[in-house]
C-alpha cells in the first residue's frame, strides 16, 4: 500500500510540474504575442519608416512578410502554419476568405481613425458594413505608354490601340489571368466578370490576334524597362504606372473608355492571428491622416483616406489618371469572386493565349 501511495504521489507531482511548465510556456507565448505582430503584405507596399515608427510608439515589433499574388497569400493563410496577424487581400479574395471562414470580424471601437476613410470606399459589396476589412489602397488597370515612341494617333483611351500594327513586338502585359482576360472581355464590350464559355472563347481569340504585338508577359520587371525606355507600352496597374512616371516624365497613363478594373486592397485580420489587439493598433496607426499621407507618398497608389488627402499635394489628388472622378469610377468594374470552376477556366484560356506568343 505504501508503495502504491508513493507511486500516486509521484504521478501527481509530475503532473503538477508539467501543468506548471505548460502554463509558463503559454504565458510566455502570450507575452510574446503581445510584443509582436506579423504583417503579410504585397512587396513594396508600405513605407518602412512607418513600420519602425509604429514599433517606437507602441513597443510592438513588426515581422513583415510579402507575397506576390492573392492566391499565394490565401494558400499560406489556409495552411495555418504562420500566425499572420494582418493580411492585405484584394476584394475578390476577401470574398473567398469569408466563404472559407478565414477572417476575424473587426472591432470598430478599436479603430477610431476609420472615420478618416471616404464613405465612397466603405460598405462595398464584397464586405457590407466593413465587418472584416479596412480600405488600404485602390486603383485601376490601364495602359502606361511613352508618347514619344508611339504614333501620334495612339492615345490608349481605347483598348483597340493595343492592336495597332505599329506596335508589333512592343507591348508588355502583366502576368495575371484576371487582368489580361478582363482586357480581352472589355475590348469586346463585355464584363470582365463574365461567366460565359462562349464569351471567354471570343475574348481569347481576340487576344490571340494581339500576339504579334506582345513582346512579353512579365511582372514587376516592367517598371525598370519603362523607366529606362527599354519598353514602349504596357498593361499595368495605376500605382505601378505612377511609379514609372515619377522616374520618367515622358510616360503617360490611360484607362480605356470601354471599361476596366477598379480594384481595392484592404487590411484584414486572419484567423491565424496571435495578437488581435496589436493588429487593430497597427491598422488604426496606418489610418492616421499624417501616416496615411506619408505612406501614399512612398507607395504611389491612390488612397481612400480623405483626411490624408487634405495633407497631400493637390496636383496628385487632382490628377484624374490616378484619382478618376466618381462618374468615371462608376463605369469601371470590381473583380468578383468567380468561384474555383470559373477561375480555372479563366486560367486555362489565359494559358492558351500565353502559348500563342512567339
Amino acid at each position: 500500500m505504501k508503495s502504491l501511495m508513493q507511486a500516486v504521489i509521484a504521478i501527481l507531482v509530475v503532473c503538477a510540474l508539467l501543468f506548471f511548465a505548460a502554463d509558463r510556456l503559454e504565458s510566455a507565448g502570450s507575452k510574446g504575442n503581445k510584443d509582436t505582430i506579423t504583417v503579410f503584405n504585397w512587396g513594396e507596399y508600405i513605407d518602412p519608416d512607418l513600420v519602425k515608427q509604429f514599433t517606437e510608439e507602441t513597443g510592438i515589433k513588426v515581422v513583415y512578410e510579402t507575397f506576390d499574388s492573392n492566391e499565394a497569400m490565401m494558400t499560406k493563410v489556409q495552411q495555418g502554419g504562420s500566425a499572420y496577424d494582418i493580411a492585405v487581400p484584394s476584394e475578390y479574395t476577401v470574398e473567398m476568405m469569408k466563404e472559407e471562414d478565414l477572417l476575424i470580424p473587426l472591432d470598430h471601437s478599436k479603430l477610431p481613425n476609420l472615420q478618416n476613410i471616404d464613405p465612397y470606399f466603405l460598405n462595398l459589396a464584397f464586405d457590407p458594413g466593413n465587418k472584416y476589412t479596412v480600405p488600404y489602397f485602390w486603383g485601376t488597370v490601364g495602359i502606361v505608354f511613352n508618347p514619344t515612341k508611339v504614333a501620334d494617333h495612339l492615345t490608349f483611351t481605347t483598348w483597340k490601340d493595343l492592336w495597332d500594327p505599329s506596335l508589333k513586338g512592343k507591348v508588355f502585359l502583366v502576368d495575371g489571368a484576371r487582368e489580361v482576360m478582363g482586357m480581352g472581355l472589355n475590348s469586346l464590350g463585355e464584363s470582365l466578370n463574365a461567366k460565359d464559355e462562349q464569351l471567354l472563347r471570343q475574348a481569347t481569340d481576340k487576344l490571340i490576334t494581339l500576339s504579334p504585338n506582345v513582346k512579353a508577359i512579365i511582372g514587376d520587371e516592367i517598371t525598370p524597362l519603362m523607366i529606362n525606355n527599354e519598353a514602349t507600352v504596357a498593361l499595368t496597374w495605376s500605382g505601378q504606372a505612377q511609379d514609372m512616371m515619377w522616374e520618367n516624365e515622358d510616360l503617360d497613363f490611360a484607362v480605356p473608355e470601354e471599361g476596366s478594373n477598379l480594384w481595392f486592397d484592404s487590411f484584414v485580420i486572419p484567423k491565424t492571428a496571435a495578437n488581435i489587439d496589436g493588429a487593430h493598433a497597427f491598422i488604426n496607426f496606418m489610418l492616421d491622416a499624417k501616416n496615411s499621407a506619408q505612406n501614399n507618398d512612398y507607395v504611389g497608389y491612390s488612397t481612400p483616406n480623405r483626411a490624408a488627402m487634405d495633407l497631400m499635394d493637390p496636383e496628385v489628388i487632382e490628377d484624374e489618371r490616378f484619382y478618376p472622378s466618381e462618374a468615371l469610377r462608376d463605369k469601371l468594374e470590381v473583380y468578383e469572386n468567380l468561384g474555383l470552376e470559373w477561375l480555372g477556366k479563366y486560367n486555362e484560356y489565359f494559358l492558351e493565349f500565353k502559348m500563342s506568343i512567339r
